[in-house]
């Protein structure tokens, strides 16, 4: 038995490299990759550009609304856990406070994506 020791060649039928998980994961929760610039625009053209861009892109805010009510909710749970049955009190503290860090977060989304969609950008 031999060991072929060769690469494998390369053809098109390759699968494309997946996306690192630290950038896939920053993708999953923050949102602000999605959108453009509107403040480096150079002109009246480009601003109008990028604000049409950020107004169609804006209808993902919700998915990402979703995802950082379930980790306040998460959070808030294990604090609760940690708290109430655990006798935790230093645990559930950090876990509270990240619920309100989180909580912080949906408002952020929440008034972006009302100020995006609803608003009258002249």
């Amino acid at each position: 038995m031999t060991i072929d020791k060769q690469p494998h060649p390369v053809t098109d039928n390759d699968p494309v490299p997946e996306m690192p998980f630290r950038r896939l994961l920053y993708r999953f929760l923050f949102f602000d990759w999605l959108f453009r610039d509107v403040s480096a625009a150079r002109d009246r053209i480009e601003r109008h550009a990028a604000r049409q861009h950020n107004r169609k892109m804006s209808r993902y805010l919700p998915v990402y609304l979703r995802r950082w009510s379930f980790l306040t909710a998460f959070d808030f749970a294990l604090g609760v856990l940690f708290e109430k049955v655990l006798q935790a009190g230093i645990v559930s503290a950090w876990f509270f406070t990240w619920s309100c860090v989180t909580f912080t977060g949906m408002v952020v989304i929440t008034v972006a994506w009302l100020i995006l969609n609803h608003a009258r950008l002249s």
